[in-house]
């Protein structure tokens, strides 16, 4: 299975909170590999990959948190410009609507997290093109 889960965590927009969720997840002996945070007025989603989503999502239920998986693609892509122009023509040309995306560059490798209400579809477009879908340890030993 090419697809991994984040732990997206809905919190109310105050001070105080990224540091509430952050101990809970240290407490829990959880390693964060990647975070994003957004917010809508009053409230805002953190989203984390971590190494251990279960523990994780257990971790932060216990606190009283509202907590969700949320599956989404992870592929690898060349370091170079026009990197994520290919990719986002390639799920155009596909008919593939990105919800969310985010990317970074590890060990000079563009890295992109994709969240689409069509993960099927995505992945087979993206694996017909002949791109890396990362798996969650993939992701985690980055």
């Amino acid at each position: 299975m090419t697809s991994m889960n984040l732990v997206a965590v809905f919190v109310e927009n105050k001070p105080g909170q990224t540091a509430r969720v952050t101990k809970i997840l240290a407490d829990a002996r959880v390693n964060i590999c990647w975070v994003t945070i957004a917010h809508s007025g009053s409230f805002g989603v953190m989203k984390f990959l971590v190494d251990n989503p279960d523990q994780a999502v257990r971790s932060l239920q216990e606190k009283g948190l509202m907590v969700s998986r949320l599956e989404v693609l992870t592929l690898q892509a060349p370091n170079q410009p026009g990197s994520l122009q290919a990719v986002a023509d390639c799920l155009a040309q596909g008919g593939v609507n990105l919800a969310n995306c985010s990317g970074f560059v590890a060990n000079n490798r563009a890295i992109l997290i994709i969240e689409t209400h069509d993960l099927a579809k995505a992945r087979a477009v993206l694996e017909q093109q002949g791109l890396h879908l990362l798996t969650q340890e993939e992701m985690t030993s980055l």
